[in-house]
């Protein structure tokens, strides 16, 4: 197919609330050796993207100004340096930003197959939760068959995919959610238990679950208010990972004897920061460990509403609400 030059993109006119994005005309990006340029059919919104757009996570140097870090379409052309991937590919990818666009780049070893039966708009929703999830639950927080997880924001992109993977590998798992329709939304995903954390104390509810061993791993993307609460729920040589901070960085008069006397481990990552090679490599073992569940239908994504690239606002509003139950989406083209 022919490569226009021009495409329209989502671009935002200065940092702010979801109005300063605007679908405007930019030029085509060309792929460096070790790219592939993709179509784009469908796009996942992020909290990043949020983060980004309001201006406290600003891409790093080299990197897309545009939003948008997951996209599904067809490969359309490859760097030099390119072997795994041709023209006519259908990828899904990890981006370094670009993504709310007719045309994205990204590194090769960033794409992944679709899935079997799958359409744009689910592969799409798979890369920024399951790099996120794999790196952090199963990679730095070591989580086994035989353990417990607690899972913070159950029902967020992250939380569904969290819940649902170390489900299906085997872990037994807990979840915090903020209504009743998403307790059960967790429970349904494979949540052994899960808490309304608007009228319940996690900590004392795990501590009960549990019969006060706690669990062996936390993911959580709260922060905060959450830590103190965290140490407390966690067992002897438990792990917290942390991923966000929703609800801020810093806590004040922390008391680390806990982590001392149960000898815990507390971690964190970003993704975005990451190397071609790392996510490459986590890329690696997604495609050996998990896509064989994703083909069998063992897992997946959920996707809570789709709307078109143009309607970029609204799906930021939305996001920025927590109202929702899974992944919203962008539709960029038809196949």
């Amino acid at each position: 197919m022919r490569i226009p030059e021009t495409m329209t993109q989502i671009a935002a006119e200065g940092a702010g609330d979801p109005e300063v994005l605007r679908p405007v005309q930019g030029p085509v990006p060309t792929p460096k050796p070790d790219e592939v340029l993709v179509r784009v059919l469908a796009a996942g919104v992020n909290r990043p993207d949020v983060a980004q757009r309001q201006g406290s996570y600003p891409p790093p140097p080299g990197a897309s100004p545009l939003l948008g870090l997951e996209i599904a379409g067809e490969v359309v052309a490859a760097g030099a340096a390119v072997r795994d991937w041709h023209v006519g590919d259908r990828v899904c990818a990890l981006t370094n930003g670009g993504g709310y666009a007719e045309y994205c780049t990204a590194p090769a070893p960033q794409c992944l197959p679709w899935p079997t039966g799958y359409d744009a708009i689910r592969a799409a929703a798979l890369p920024e939760t399951y790099f996120t999830v794999w790196a952090n639950l199963f990679q730095a927080g070591r989580l086994a068959s035989s353990e417990t997880a607690l899972i913070h924001g159950g029902t967020s992109g992250i939380g569904v995919t969290a819940i649902q993977l170390a489900a299906a590998f085997g872990a037994t798992v807990y979840a915090t959610a903020g209504s009743d329709e998403k307790v059960a939304a967790c429970r349904s995903l494979g949540a052994a238990e899960a808490i309304n954390y608007r009228t319940a104390d996690f900590a004392a509810e795990i501590k009960r679950i549990t019969g006060g061993r706690g669990v062996d791993v936390i993911l959580d993307m709260v922060g905060g208010p959450y830590l103190a609460r965290d140490i407390r729920s966690l067992a002897m040589d438990g792990r917290l990972v942390l991923i966000a901070f929703l609800q801020g960085s810093k806590v004040e008069n922390f008391d680390f004897v806990q982590v001392m006397t149960k000898r815990l481990t507390i971690t964190g990552s970003t993704m975005r920061p990451r190397t071609t090679a790392q996510k490459g490599a986590i890329a690696a073992e997604l495609r050996e460990r998990v896509w064989p569940l994703l083909d069998a239908g063992r897992c997946g994504p959920v996707i809570h509403r789709v709307f078109p690239l143009a309607e970029a606002v609204e799906a930021h509003r939305l996001m920025e609400s927590s109202a929702h139950i899974g992944k919203i989406m962008l539709r960029v083209a038809d196949a």
